[in-house]
């Protein structure tokens, strides 16, 4: 049987709801944990690995755990943003996360809308580069919604069936 750990960083609960999610589809296996408590990553054949967008980009604490994971680790990221689901902000720091996984075995990547919080939605609007994601992110107040758990669900069963099969020659 494999490990799972779902690892997360949250500031408004958007993403642990969403890692809570993750970590209950993958079943007895799995452990959760905050990004600042997860223990020795070594014990686990899968990670989850989940943050919220800042400022169109990655959190520090994040960045710094995703660069010290042990090549080839196999890890699926997933994220939460304010943005529109089809709009470019909402797959830039997914995307800039990819490019730091470089050296893991990246099996797939999720995103979903959160609400942010009002000091964050006030901080965004005094500042021109982030005023069209300032005027998104209202309409996300209800998100991560029931669709949204359900997509994570299915993000996660495909997840783990994924870390099963035997991966390309030379990518380990």
């Amino acid at each position: 049987m494999s490990k799972t750990l779902v690892v997360y960083f949250s500031r408004t609960g958007n993403t642990k709801e969403v890692a809570e999610t993750i970590h209950e589809e993958v079943g007895r296996d799995g452990t959760i944990a905050p990004i600042d408590k997860t223990g020795p990553v070594e014990l686990y054949d899968l990670m989850f690995v989940g943050f919220p967008v800042h400022s169109h980009s990655v959190p520090f604490p994040v960045e710094t755990f995703i660069k010290s994971l042990p090549k080839g680790k196999p890890i699926a990221l997933f994220s939460t943003h304010g943005a529109f689901s089809h709009h470019p902000i909402a797959r830039e720091a997914l995307e800039y996360a990819a490019v730091l996984a470089g050296h893991c075995r990246l099996l797939g990547t999720f995103h979903c809308r959160g609400r942010l919080s009002l000091q964050a939605m006030e901080t965004l609007a005094k500042s021109p580069e982030h005023r069209e994601w300032a005027e998104m992110a209202p309409s996300a107040a209800s998100h991560p919604d029931s669709h949204d758990l359900a997509e994570a669900a299915l993000f996660a069963r495909h997840m783990k069936a994924r870390s099963a099969e035997k991966s390309p020659a030379g990518r380990d």
